[in-house]
């Protein structure tokens, strides 16, 4: 079975991105070329600054949407390892 993974991206900005996929690496080089999301049309092209891998894009869909309702602050702690 494919594992599925939540991401969170850096754009040019400092914005943040967050997105779940198969394949992070792939899905931000299509971010980065303009294929998907207009946020990275917006905000500059992005590099994956953390991921964690789930079993079912299911599970990994909804890390997505748990995440993206957190402040900023709890974000950045999750992604310098600190409990958010």
């Amino acid at each position: 079975m494919m594992p599925y993974f939540f991401y969170i991206a850096r754009c040019a900005d400092n914005s943040l991105y967050i997105g779940s996929s198969d394949n992070p690496d792939r899905r931000i080089t299509e971010h980065n070329s303009g294929i998907g999301a207009q946020w990275f049309r917006q905000h500059g092209k992005g590099i994956i600054i953390y991921t964690e891998e789930y079993p079912t894009q299911l599970e990994a869909h909804r890390r997505e949407l748990q995440v993206k309702k957190w402040s900023r602050k709890k974000k950045e702690n999750l992604i310098q390892g600190r409990k958010p």
